[in-house]
């Protein structure tokens, strides 16, 4: 193959490359979707450029060794990345940061702009708890001991109350000094109109039936609340207005209004995963169980000893669902049934499936960053950008002049195949990334510069332009190569050990610098060879040697 077809061959893979990059970079251009691979191709912005929330949280790791410390905290940002899926949003961006002994995750949320919600969403652990029906709790005798004691001086202090006022005492002042009622103690003993039916029968016997009106009863009245000085003023058929002392009597065993639960050892800890279903029978959306071989096995041994009796399912410390177990359970799946809407059960499983943070977390920092000042960070950068390009443009024209016009059009092509690998990648561009690449359309240009000077010595010496073309290449690749070779190897580091904003800078300018080397020692090389003027002015030669 003749070198002037190699060449053709060269300019006809370009310009595919070229053609297949603007319809990359085109807004509106084509998706990828080949069978399976569905791909949109799309600009993704970053933080900075889209709007959207940054959060820092640092993870309390002094409760585990050293050396598990990292695996913790890895698992802290699988579970927090677990939980930004589930909200849905598109091209979060999850690490992890070490900064001496503290261990720090950093989340940023492009397009989030309800920062509460945000952090309520990856902060919550969700506690899913089984209980089982306990014994009542009881006092011991040294308790109801104490009680009976208690009890039998406040009914000597009631009695005492009761002989003051029928010495004469004013029944307000006793009543504000002693009634442990707080409607009586407040009012002065003064009840108002209270209603027949509403109070205990001891009570209501008295003041609709024996009570003399406006005299005080003689007796105390003991009932299951305590001992009771009562005077009644006016009284109906069914509503009676009193005057009311009441000194409190303690139950010598506690009050059960509802069943006592006792842990069981199985929690969210043993779930496999959760997923939402509907009831047949009523259609409602529930949450399906699915626990792990640990959680199956205790779940079969608690429904076995607990048939006819009632499980509650505990979340986050509250009851959502208290089902009579029928039988034995040893499939290691349960239902979580409630007053769910869709939207509820969905949320409730998602929860569930991201599973409670391996260690502790706390927030430390957040950052709100609206899309107004993003779209101006992006339309700055662009004026910078094309302004940059114009001006090197113009000086590679004006000083090299023809290899600067074949320089100019490379580097447009550099342009559209690097803004095409941010696009396919993809890249997750941020105003730093983008520093980078505008930084990348420089050393592109730089290496340029090396290879026109060269070439220029060249054609000084007498050499023939051919000659002239691949000596100054080949002179200037060493130059190239090791200024290059040691930009990436920083882009490495700034990656290795930045934050996210330097890393996007570092993965941008590495992108470029590579692409920066094909455009430069490829493209131009070819276009130089494609097109070869005999007039030494034309690439800036004021004057040679006759060939």
């Amino acid at each position: 193959m003749t070198v002037r077809m190699k060449v053709r061959l060269s300019l006809l893979g370009i310009l595919v490359l070229t053609v297949l990059a603007g319809l990359v970079d085109y807004p509106k251009g084509p998706n990828l979707n080949f069978g399976t691979l569905q791909k949109e191709i799309k600009v993704h912005l970053g933080l900075d450029l889209q709007g959207g929330t940054s959060l820092l949280y640092n993870a309390d790791v002094s409760q585990i060794g050293e050396a598990d410390r990292q695996t913790a905290v890895d698992g802290v940002r699988d579970v927090i990345e677990q939980r930004i899926n589930a909200f849905g949003v598109s091209e979060p961006v999850i690490q992890t940061i070490r900064s001496g002994s503290d261990w720090r995750i950093e989340v940023e949320l492009p397009g989030v702009t309800d920062v509460n919600e945000a952090v309520r969403r990856i902060g919550e652990t969700p506690v899913l708890e089984f209980k089982t029906e306990g014994e009542p709790p009881s006092f011991t005798e040294e308790q109801k001991a104490e009680i009976r004691k208690k009890n039998e001086e406040n009914k000597t202090k009631a009695q005492g109350v009761l002989d003051q006022l029928k010495g004469g005492a004013d029944f307000d002042t006793l009543a504000k000094e002693n009634s442990e009622d707080p409607g009586s103690k407040e009012s002065g003993g003064d009840l108002g109109e209270i209603t027949k039916g509403q109070t205990v029968p001891e009570f209501e016997d008295i003041v609709f039936n024996t009570a003399e009106i406006g005299v005080l009863y003689p007796e105390l009245v003991e009932t299951e609340f305590g001992y009771h000085i009562i005077r009644v003023d006016e009284r109906t058929e069914d509503k009676a207005k009193v005057h009311h002392i009441l000194l409190r009597k303690m139950p010598e065993e506690p009050p059960i209004t509802s069943p006592i639960y006792i842990d069981t050892g199985l929690t969210g800890e043993q779930l496999d995963r959760a997923d939402v279903v509907f009831d047949q029978n009523t259609g409602l959306p529930t949450v399906s169980l699915t626990f792990n071989s640990e959680g199956k096995d205790l779940f079969a041994q608690i429904t076995r000893d607990n048939v006819g009796k009632t499980v509650a399912i505990y979340l986050d410390k509250k009851i959502i669902s208290a089902p009579v177990v029928q039988q034995e359970i040893t499939s290691g799946e349960a239902i979580i049934s409630g007053d769910f809407t869709l939207d509820e059960a969905k949320e409730l499983a998602q929860r569930l499936n991201a599973g409670a943070l391996p260690v502790p977390v706390e927030l430390i920092s957040q950052q709100n960053i609206g899309p107004t000042l993003g779209q101006q960070s992006i339309e700055r950068s662009l004026f910078a950008a094309v302004l940059g390009l114009i001006m090197l443009s113009v000086f590679m024209v004006v000083y090299y002049r023809f290899p600067g016009v074949m320089a100019v059009i490379a580097l447009l092509i550099y342009s559209l195949l690097v803004l095409a690998i941010f696009k396919l990648w993809p890249v997750t561009l941020t105003l730093a990334g983008i520093a980078g690449f505008i930084l990348s359309i420089g050393m592109a240009v730089d290496a340029n510069v090396l290879i026109f000077e060269r070439l220029k010595e060249e054609l000084r010496a007498g050499k023939p332009v051919r000659q002239s073309i691949d000596e100054g290449f080949k002179r200037a690749w060493l130059s190239i190569r090791d200024s290059n070779s040691s930009s990436l190897i920083t882009c490495l580091i700034l990656y290795w050990f930045g934050s996210s904003l330097v890393r996007g800078f570092a993965i941008t300018l590495a992108i470029g610098i590579l692409v920066s080397m094909f455009s430069a020692i490829t493209i131009t090389r070819n276009f130089l060879n494609a097109v070869r003027l005999k007039n030494l002015w034309w690439y800036g030669v004021k004057s040679r040697q006759d060939e």
